[in-house]
């Protein structure tokens, strides 16, 4: 009895752990790119309800992500059909979820988080369930502990965006085929095991396209398990088949009338910023994933000293872990009671592994360069790694010293998430506005060039950090999005028409995606009254380039 509520509170510790990390400054972060865009569907809005080509005060930027009442699931579908690249389940949801709870411009940016940090939440759950049925009951607390901990899981769970949801599905799926797994071992088959994981498939395909990844790992798999099975009863043989193959197609039928609209998304330029793979790159990038599932330190724009000393200790760290684990899956794998399930999980992180090199390779796509995309295969890795040390070999006090040391890596490691030493923002929209508020008694104007909607919202999460910095530092503060249509020479020149009236001086900052350094012009207007002079010694890239102009009012005769 005692030994019952330990491994209760060992479940409960894990969910607690797991909260707190997660909501722990949930909102400290500004939002990048992609979570504007994850703002401006799930608040019930597009793109045509944006400001565009106009000037707008800095201070009314938040304004801008307020709660749009009203708008259907349908609806929301729609504005992602025509401008985004993504499945609607997840942002129908947070529509849901943020008209639920309520959101306040103090607030709006936890509160668009908040869900996904829950899912977050979720998935400590359900690899629990995922190792109890597995392994046993200490199996799952340990990965509960692990993901808990997991810096990559807490940066996930951090993001507004939808990895959390998609992994908590993966999750469920595993454990429905982890039922199956053992079903096929005991010679029954049961419909509503069947059922579940038809249904959580069916859900995955709809929040997320790289589920699919997960679906044909899992069909291999399961196809892997029935050949192995092929000598026992053929009655059995024959319905466990005559399941498998009613809950494909029913998946696949499910998901037809969404086909097309997942091929347009294909072909639109959205989906083809990653760049292609070197010879070596998808591999060595594959395994820093799997390190920073563990183990994350700061090495992203730290002095040269630091980058250098964490980046060892995580390669010490990776090594005395692959050497303690490398045994014991050998173990796991030849006893009987363990190996169903080992090999069950190795095989589908496998094939989902080799199915992210095939992209990488093929299609010219290097999605192994995304540390967040190997979310993809993060549950079974974690559902494997609780397993190489909680069960083999029977738990002792090695195995609870290395389970420790993990433990403590992790949460070490998560502390550093949260306070943005690493998975720090893609374009650090937070360094963006240090630099552009260089002179903080001026006004600034923030001006945006753009092609697509990918750099309107680009633009909005620079504006938003900026305006986080320059709170009620100036009311003269302005942000425009100007489109570049049909060449950069109507930016200038719609610059020079703007109605500002400035009269001290100003920062005008141009953010131009695509724009060479040589391109900038050395001088231009902003206004009919104001010129902007180049000033050389504040250009910038972070993924993106942008220059400074100062500009002065200019009296006319």
């Amino acid at each position: 009895m005692a030994m019952i509520k330990i491994r209760r509170l060992g479940l409960i510790g894990a969910i607690a752990i797991g909260l707190i990390l997660r909501f722990w400054d949930l909102e400290l972060k500004p939002l990048w790119m992609d979570e504007v865009i994850t703002a401006i569907f799930s608040l019930g809005k597009n793109y045509h309800d944006l400001p565009l080509d106009v000037v707008v005060n800095l201070q009314d930027i938040p304004k801008i992500f307020t709660f749009q009442p009203g708008v259907s699931c349908g609806e929301i579908t729609q504005n992602l059909t025509n401008q985004s690249t993504h499945p609607p389940l997840f942002f129908c949801g947070m529509y849901r979820w943020l008209g639920w709870i309520g959101i306040s411009s103090d607030d709006w940016v936890m509160k668009l988080r908040s869900l996904p940090a829950l899912f977050g939440v979720g998935a400590i759950v359900a690899i629990y369930a995922v190792n109890y049925l597995a392994f046993s009951r200490i199996s799952g607390i340990v990965a509960a502990l692990f993901m808990a901990v997991s810096p990559f899981a807490v940066y996930l769970s951090q993001e507004a965006r939808h990895y959390t949801l998609p992994m908590f599905l993966i999750t469920l799926s595993l454990w429905g085929l982890m039922q199956i797994q053992q079903d096929i071992s005991q010679e029954r088959v049961r419909f509503k095991v069947w059922f579940f994981w038809t249904l959580v498939n069916i859900i995955g395909f709809y929040t997320h396209y790289f589920f699919i990844l997960d679906f044909i790992a899992e069909i291999f798999t399961l196809s892997l398990l029935i050949y192995r099975s092929k000598y026992q009863n053929s009655s059995f043989i024959r319905k466990i088949i005559l399941y498998f193959g009613l809950s494909i197609i029913t998946i696949i039928i499910c998901f037809l009338p969404w086909l097309l609209v997942t091929w347009n998304h294909a072909q639109r330029s959205e989906t083809s910023w990653l760049n292609s793979p070197g010879i070596f790159a998808p591999f060595y990038q594959t395994l820093l994933n799997l390190v920073l599932m563990v183990i994350a330190l700061p090495v992203e724009n730290q002095p040269l000293i630091i980058t250098i000393v964490c980046g060892l200790l995580m390669l010490v760290f990776a090594v005395w872990l692959g050497v303690k684990l490398f045994p014991r899956y050998q173990q796991l794998w030849k006893q009987d009671k363990t190996h169903g399930a080992t090999f069950t999980l190795f095989m589908f992180t496998a094939c989902v592994m080799l199915q992210c090199l095939a992209i990488a390779y093929l299609s010219g796509k290097d999605i192994t360069a995304i540390p967040r995309y190997s979310f993809v295969y993060y549950p079974s890795c974690c559902a494997l790694l609780a397993a190489g040390l909680s069960e083999i070999p029977p738990l002792k006090s090695q195995n609870f010293q290395q389970i420790a040391i993990l433990l403590i890596v992790g949460v070490l490691s998560s502390i550093f998430v949260v306070t943005n030493f690493v998975f720090q923002k893609p374009f650090q929209p937070e360094q963006v506005a240090r630099n552009m508020n260089s002179a903080p008694s001026l006004p600034v104007m923030l001006a945006v060039t753009y092609d697509s909607y990918q750099d309107i919202a680009l633009g909005l999460s620079f504006a938003l950090a900026l305006e986080q910095i320059r709170n009620h530092t100036s009311h003269s503060d302005g942000f425009i999005a100007v489109s570049r249509s049909p060449d950069v020479s109507n930016v200038w020149k719609k610059l020079s028409q703007l109605p500002v009236n400035v009269t001290s001086p100003l920062n005008l900052w141009i953010v131009a995606p695509g724009l060479r350094r040589r391109d900038y012009p050395q001088q231009l207007n902003l206004s009919a009254q104001t010129s902007c002079q180049i000033d050389p010694q504040h250009h910038y890239r972070i993924g993106i380039p942008y220059q400074l102009y100062q500009c002065y009012f200019s009296e006319q005769s």
